[in-house]
């Protein structure tokens, strides 16, 4: 079997200490750590191989070498379309269409993004598994984020809790507005009578959606989300909650009059490279779909 050259990451050491302690500083997880001594990676300090009780001197080069990853057995490489915002050895930022699901599912086991980015993996001998940051629903298009190995993966979600990673939705949704601008601060959690549904709830999480409203029109209206938590269905709950479902969303009180999807589109995506410390922006037009009702109902 063909061995690709793994990831690996420098560090400069800012002070003396133990290494175990400069790695969590350096976000690397419990879990990437376990996974770096029993799968095959390595931690080199100016070069030698150390464990992480090793004592570190000011500007030792710290090397971590993270073991190649393999795609799951159960996902099958397929080849497909695969419109690619940007990539570089850490991350794989896609533009996904609508009525594809992210992941495959019990209803939909083949086409799925992962499908064909695993296929791309393939071709380009990437040694990666896939490791989704931002999972869209099936009828939502738009931007989707990548990580190409576990520790980047747990990167991103730092960013994510930390609200350093901004997503920016546009959405067609049933109704007029009162306020042009606002927050939705409501816990959501899992309908005890489904599997699938979320409801807002005491008991649920917590979860915050900015709304900005862009333009009205008859019947509905054009949105700008932002989300500040990634709970399941969080844009979707939130606006039937408070009276303005998507439209094209039957799931939670939506009409597919229409269109015939969730009018859900990942519009932009702002963060931080973990790597590099650059701060990245993405932006996705709006599809044919929801930009023709936009502007036929002018």
């Amino acid at each position: 079997m063909k061995q690709f050259k793994p990831f690996q990451l420098t560090y400069s050491a800012k002070e003396p200490g133990v290494l175990r302690e400069a790695l969590s500083g350096w976000g690397i997880s419990k879990r990437t750590l376990a996974s770096v001594k029993y799968s095959g990676g390595q931690i080199l300090v100016n070069g030698n191989e150390v464990t992480v009780r090793h004592v570190l001197k000011k500007d030792d080069a710290v090397t971590v070498i993270f073991p190649n990853e393999e795609l799951g057995e159960g996902l099958i490489a397929e080849t497909g379309p695969l419109n690619i915002v940007y990539e570089d050895q850490a991350l794989l930022i896609v533009d996904k269409p609508p009525l594809q699901n992210t992941i495959p599912s019990r209803e939909h086991p083949s086409g799925s993004l992962a499908n064909i980015v695993a296929m791309h993996f393939k071709e380009n001998e990437i040694p990666a598994t896939l490791h989704i940051a931002t999972r869209l629903d099936r009828d939502t298009s738009g931007l989707v984020c990548i990580a190409k190995n576990r520790h980047i993966h747990h990167m991103l979600s730092m960013q994510q809790q930390g609200k350093t990673m901004v997503r920016r939705y546009d959405a067609l949704v049933h109704g007029k507005f009162a306020e042009k601008k606002f927050k939705i601060t409501e816990p959501i959690g899992r309908k005890d009578s489904s599997i699938i549904e979320r409801e807002v709830r005491e008991d649920g999480q917590f979860a915050e959606t900015e709304v900005e409203v862009l333009q009205e029109f008859d019947t509905f209206s054009y949105v700008q989300l932002q989300l500040n938590t990634g709970r399941t269905h969080q844009i979707r709950v939130h606006l039937s909650h408070i009276g303005h479902p998507l439209l094209g969303d039957d799931l939670y009180g939506g009409k597919r009059d229409d269109i015939p999807r969730q009018a859900l589109h990942c519009k932009s995506l702002e963060l931080i490279h973990p790597v590099s410390g650059d701060e990245l922006s993405f932006t996705s037009p709006l599809n044919k779909d929801m930009d023709e009702m936009i502007h036929v109902k002018r």
